[in-house]
């Protein structure tokens, strides 16, 4: 195969991916960021959060779906929790889930996939080509949306002491999280992987945990904690089985053998596809570029008469790196990306609060069920929340206003902070339940498990938007509560911000009430009717006024 045919087809997968993560973060969240930091204590995550974090918990299934959505899904359940990949791969029989979220929910999400690994994965029985020694083998936090490095090693040492406590899994902090230089590399805490550790904890004092027991667990093994920044995994394969040639280049290119800085590599034999592969880790990829590992096993491997046949990138990777594969391996000359490549010039022309409402707008006019009314509620409500807060945030910078009411006006911001997370995390529910339910549909008719499931799936299709009305209506009473606290001149706002919560809550019911009629429990649908009557009496009947 052409050098340059590879080349182009590895951009295009590498271009597809980022358009993927790029448009999941720029409709990250509709809340105003607040300031970093805070008033607690010094390591205290505070709540209501506006910062974000990427989590890639890598765990030790490949092969089984069930056990992998299990997985996926226990991170999916907090609130506020974006995924934007998932990896499986049976050769390695592992997979890489990658998700976004604020530190809380990160921990939380963390934590539960930590403990749904633990139960469904049992490494006495567990083989594949990737070095392991847990269950859930390594989890990163990584600083992506004004979040730091700081904080990512806070995250990592609360995660380590909750699961070394309560799911009493050894813990080894790593990387920016180290308390130990020599634990400061992946590979030289995982070394020996489960088997080899399993003799050793308890035994050599260099093995012993930062968190949890001194001793390996049973089947769970043992878990690596830290935090880094990006890191890209790309891999190599090639049309041969001879292992001793993979040795020979993973040697060569790997830093600790001094190949290239910032590289790691192993060479891994691949029994499905009968190749090798190179598989490798960038940890600083401005230092040593995708470019220059893949054209360094190629050569190593061409110079043996051995031809690549195709390369991968296991999760996320940042768009720098892609420009840079693009500008070195077409040797491009005083190329400018911010100037040269058109989404970039199309994206300085607009802010990214025009770029993400334009996609939303559009995304709500597809024609696919989803996004659908359920969703516009939970971005309406969560648009009145943004919309109040900018306006009392304002209210409580001015220097107008009186002493007294600014605790109120603080009080009334955390309040719609945080309901502005829980509506906005609605949006994303709604789709889902409707794309469960979709599933539901599927099954074969003459599965007898079917009417229930589908019963299952209308009540969470109607409970979804219930809460977004719940949510909403504690919203537009803050809202209406804390009119008076606001200035003057941001009273429009506040009062747009009371209709867009009206709105919220109208809408959300109206998908509450269209999956009424196909409910088959009738003390199940008469508590919904009672509760949708309770919120609708507690609005105003008329326009919302002085």
């Amino acid at each position: 195969m052409l050098v340059q045919e590879l080349q182009l087809r590895l951009i295009s997968r590498l271009k597809r991916w980022y358009e993927t993560v790029q448009l999941q973060l720029r409709l990250r969240r509709w809340t105003t960021p607040s300031p970093l930091g805070g008033d607690g204590p010094a390591g205290e995550i505070p709540t209501g959060d506006s910062r974000l974090v990427e989590c890639v918990p890598n765990f030790s299934e490949g092969r089984d779906k069930s056990n992998i959505d299990a997985i996926v899904n226990a991170a999916k359940s907090v609130d506020g929790v974006r995924v934007l990949d998932v990896e499986m791969d049976a050769d390695h029989n592992r997979s890489v889930l990658s998700f976004v979220a604020s530190p809380e929910a990160a921990l939380e999400a963390c934590f539960l996939v930590a403990r749904k690994s633990a139960e469904l994965i049992d490494l006495n029985h567990h083989k594949g080509e990737h070095p392991r020694m847990g269950a859930v083998d390594v989890i990163p936090f990584i600083p992506v949306d004004g979040s730091t490095i700081e904080d990512c090693v806070q995250l990592a040492k609360k995660l380590g002491e909750k699961i070394g406590r309560d799911l009493k899994i050894p813990v080894y902090l790593y990387d920016r999280a180290a308390v130990r230089p020599e634990r400061k590399d992946l590979a030289s805490v995982r070394k020996g992987q489960f088997e080899g550790l399993r003799e050793e904890i308890g035994k050599n004092p260099d093995r012993t945990p930062d968190f949890g027991p001194n001793k390996i667990h049973p089947t769970a093994g043992a878990v690596a904690v830290g935090a880094r920044e990006q890191i890209i995994n790309f891999n190599v394969n090639l049309l041969t089985q001879d292992m001793e040639l993979g040795k020979a280049i993973a040697k060569k290119i790997r830093a600790s053998s001094g190949g290239f800085p910032c590289v790691r590599a192993k060479e891994i034999h691949l029994e499905k596809k009968k190749q090798v592969q190179i598989s490798t880790v960038l940890t600083d990829y401005r230092t040593t570029s995708i470019y220059t590992v893949f054209e360094a096993v190629r050569a190593e491997a061409m110079a043996c008469g051995v031809e690549v046949v195709e390369t991968e990138i296991v999760g996320l990777v940042p768009q720098a790196s892609l420009v840079g594969y693009a500008v070195e391996g077409l040797k491009l000359k005083s190329f400018n990306p911010e100037a040269q490549i058109l989404e970039n010039r199309l994206a300085a022309q607009e802010s990214d609060w025009q770029s993400a409402a334009r996609r939303m707008i559009a995304a709500l006019a597809e024609t696919t069920a989803t996004p659908g009314g359920g969703s516009g509620a939970a971005i309406a409500g969560a648009m009145g929340c943004a919309l109040g807060r900018m306006a009392l945030g304002i209210s409580l910078q001015s220097k107008k206003t009186e002493e007294y009411k600014k605790p109120a006006l603080q009080a009334a911001l955390n309040e719609l902070q945080d309901l502005g997370q829980q509506i906005e995390a609605c949006m994303s529910e709604d789709a889902a339940a409707f794309d469960a339910f979709m599933e539901v549909l599927k099954l074969p008719k003459e599965n007898p498990d079917r009417p229930l499931k589908i019963q299952q799936a209308l009540k969470h299709a109607a409970e979804v938007p219930l809460k977004t009305a719940q949510l909403s209506l504690k919203a537009f009473r803050r809202l209406n509560q804390s009119e008076s606290l606001a200035m003057g001149t941001v009273g429009s706002d506040m009062k747009c911000a009371m209709h867009l919560a009206h709105g919220a809550i109208r809408c959300a019911i109206e998908n509450v009430k269209i999956n009424l009629d196909s409910i088959k429990d009738p003390q199940y649908t008469e508590n919904l009717r009672r509760e949708i009557g309770t919120i609708l009496n507690s609005l105003p009947l008329g326009p919302i006024t002085s």
